[in-house]
């Protein structure tokens, strides 16, 4: 195993880059031309008029995307896994015990309508993104 500054060192920032625009592209078609009427109803809003989103919806998932992959990176590089097995294996557990369980852990609160229809809706999204990122790192060492 590697030590984590020496890790940051060798990142391919091409693959972090190409990471991000493929998960920031399945987003946006996951939240809306594939699941988009599931998405507005769990969150309560399958009646709202559709309104031009505000920046923020749009550049604070790119950036929280940008800073999930670059974190990968980093442990991808520190592990130093080079196989597609690692790459799967690494993004399933890493898309299942952080970012599946924090999302369903976040939609768990009072201003969340219907919670476990959420996380089934984006659970499914977080969890490809951890392997679609992963075998993006691994690939493109």
């Amino acid at each position: 195993m590697t030590n984590i500054s020496d890790a940051v060192t060798r990142i391919n920032w091409l693959a972090v880059l190409a990471a991000t625009f493929a998960c920031t592209v399945l987003g946006g078609l996951w939240f809306t031309a594939l699941f988009g009427k599931a998405y507005a109803s769990v969150l309560g809003r399958a009646h709202d008029p559709k309104a031009k989103p505000a920046p923020i919806f749009i550049v604070g998932p790119l950036v929280c995307t940008l800073i999930a992959v670059l974190t990968s990176a980093t442990l991808i590089k520190a592990l130093n896994l080079t196989s597609v097995g690692d790459a799967i294996t690494f993004g399933a557990v890493v898309g299942f015990g952080y970012f599946v369980s924090t999302m369903a852990n976040t939609a768990i609160n009072p201003n969340m309508p219907r919670p476990l229809m959420y996380s089934l809706v984006s659970g499914p999204y977080f969890f490809l993104l951890s392997i679609i990122t992963s075998l993006i790192l691994v690939t493109m060492p």
